[in-house]
């Protein structure tokens, strides 16, 4: 089968790789779409440490069921279109134990520690496939992205009489924003790039902050001037992060998705005079999965301009090199294998 590899760092390629053979409780899936990860990036970058070369990509998964081994439930049948859970489990670390899964201290996810879903057929348990009636194949391959998101508003216990600040407005970003939208928060979007910040307002944003072209601490304090209850960090940017301690408002709450490229010092101080909580943000759950599908389900969700581009396998080198230079113009680029 067609696969494609990151070879070591900056060097990407179409490889041909064995078809899985499945075991008992598999599903073998054949491939429609996958979105590239900024984790994706990293590794081709060789900035991701979570990762060793070589490496298939890919977890943002749409595909159908191709064929099921023994011991799969009946209503998993050939040709159904399903989306995957790209984590693993352990079952007996403490996240485990906790009944937090997605958050297992030895996860694999696939195409970060273990080979993913780049390539024509793969092999899963089917616990972790997903079936969306209704959705298209292209929607399939942007819910996983969406639903890590919607985890950091679930953790970060957004109710409607907040004010929620979403420092990044890529596809995580943006799943914060649609997930604080629906619960009736008021939400300001804080981005440098004037397209991501009009389709923000588009979901239902309040307020749009260019923190490029305008002062951040002063918009806010004319929009909220106590500071938001809630931030959601989703740019991993060093400066995002201290922003967020900064500008957070007694005791709120600050969630933390996005991974910044070097380390990040505080003034302890606010910690405790803000009596704040900094909050962890990691995957998704089963249900913040099932929450994505019900909102793609009412069909409100810009699909055409939250998809920057599709290509075939072919070309993943060279869009991982065109993202690399330019990666603020991108929300999601999906890879075919219709």
């Amino acid at each position: 089968m067609k696969a494609v590899v990151i070879e070591k760092p900056g060097v990407a390629m179409v490889v041909n790789r064995e078809k899985p053979v499945i075991k008992q409780g598999e599903v073998l899936l054949k491939i429609k779409y996958v979105g590239f990860c900024g984790s994706d990036l990293t590794t081709y970058l060789g900035k991701n440490p979570m990762v060793n070369y070589p490496r298939i990509p890919g977890h943002e998964i749409s595909a159908v069921i191709h064929e099921c081994a023994d011991g799969v439930p009946e209503n998993y049948t050939v040709g159904k279109a399903v989306t995957v859970i790209p984590y693993s489990n352990c079952g007996q670390c403490p996240s485990c134990k906790a009944g937090r899964e997605y958050a297992c201290q030895f996860n694999q996810t696939l195409g970060v520690q273990r080979d993913g879903a780049m390539c024509e057929y793969v092999s899963v348990p089917w616990q972790k496939l997903l079936m969306a009636e209704g959705l298209s194949d292209v929607e399939l391959a942007l819910i996983e992205p969406l639903t890590v998101g919607f985890h950091a508003v679930e953790r970060g216990r957004v109710t409607d009489g907040d004010t929620v600040l979403v420092f990044g407005c890529g596809m995580i970003g943006v799943g914060a924003i649609v997930r604080s939208v629906l619960r009736g928060a008021k939400v300001i979007a804080v981005d440098i790039d004037d397209e991501k910040l009009k389709i923000a307002k588009e979901l239902g944003v309040q307020h749009t902050i260019n923190s490029l072209s305008e002062d951040l601490s002063l918009r806010l304090k004319d929009i909220e001037p106590g500071g938001p209850s809630v931030i959601v960090e989703a740019a991993g940017n060093p400066k995002t992060y201290l922003s967020a301690v900064q500008e957070i408002a007694f005791t709120g709450r600050v969630v933390c998705i996005g991974y910044a490229k070097e380390e990040v010092s505080f003034a302890t101080k606010l910690f405790v005079q803000k009596e704040m909580d900094i909050l962890g943000s990691r995957n998704a759950t089963a249900n913040d999965f099932r929450a994505v599908i019900s909102y793609l389900g009412r069909g409100v969700f810009p699909v055409d301009k939250m998809v920057t581009e599709i290509v075939e396998p072919e070309k993943a080198s060279q869009v991982l090199n065109g993202w690399s230079k330019n990666p603020g113009k991108v929300f999601k680029i999906l890879l075919e294998f219709n």
